[in-house]
């Protein structure tokens, strides 16, 4: 068996679109049109381009998500990934990352996996803790926040920026690997790719499938909670200083008034 790679992906609200919540508090996700997660698209590219370079690799995605959810699997499909993961049901609405973590961790384990990648974070939740959450439910490493991945023999490589200095990473596999939306362009699925993913193989799972009690995940189950939400305030006009020999001076008091400077 060569190396096996699970790529953990989220159908997430356009991000473009006019997102709002719900009275219980929860991301109303009816109102907008759902996607791939833009940053999990990086970790399907990065999971791609290692299996490229390895004979006999095969890249897996999982998602935990309803049935709208399928749409993610598809686009991961379309790029290249050759089978897919979907745990749907009805008690997991309202999970948090801790949970999700858990489900994704059993959901992985059946699968069986080498090296496990991630997105950074959701760009709806945009927690980024799943990846860590994930390595320790599995008990194996975690190489986070990378903006370049490799695997050679046993050992993933990765390079993390900071603002400072540059880290090179390793770990022993197993392990768990997070991408940036530094790691490179994700590719576009061919017309080719499109068709391909119809044929490819979907395993569909519930919580009984995985060994998951009802009240372990859910809202119910949830380590946190939202308690209450408002409205972004509505932007207001702007500042103009029109310069007629004072506009150095008018623009310094009002910067040194906002404590800019």
């Amino acid at each position: 068996m060569g190396l096996r790679i699970v790529v953990t992906v989220k159908y997430v609200p356009d991000a473009t679109g006019d997102r709002r919540f719900t009275e219980d508090t929860s991301t109303d996700r009816e109102s907008v049109d759902g996607l791939l997660s833009e940053l999990d698209e990086y970790a399907v590219e990065q999971a791609l381009r290692i299996a490229e370079s390895h004979a006999d690799a095969e890249v897996a995605v999982v998602t935990v998500g309803p049935d709208d959810a399928m749409d993610a699997l598809r686009k991961a499909l379309s790029m290249g990934a050759d089978k897919a993961v979907h745990v749907n049901d009805e008690d997991i609405h309202g999970t948090d990352a801790i949970g999700t973590s858990a489900i994704l961790a059993k959901a992985i384990e059946r699968t069986g996996y080498d090296l496990v990648v991630s997105g950074m974070a959701s760009t709806d939740g945009t927690m980024g803790v799943v990846p860590a959450l994930l390595a320790e439910r599995l008990g194996v490493p975690q190489v986070t926040l990378v903006s370049e991945v490799t695997v050679e023999g046993t050992t993933v490589k990765g390079r993390r920026e900071g603002d400072a200095a540059t880290e090179q990473l390793e770990a022993r596999l197993p392990a768990v690997v997070s991408v940036t939306d530094q790691s490179g362009e994700a590719r576009y699925p061919s017309f080719k790719g499109i068709m391909a993913a119809k044929k490819k193989p979907v395993d569909s799972l519930d919580l009984d499938d995985l060994g998951i009690e009802a009240i372990e995940v859910g809202l119910g189950g949830a380590w946190t909670q939202v308690e209450s939400i408002s409205a972004r305030p509505a932007r207001t006009a702007g500042t103009i200083v029109r310069d007629e020999g004072a506009g150095g001076k008018q623009l310094a008091e009002f910067l040194a008034t906002r404590k800019f400077i």
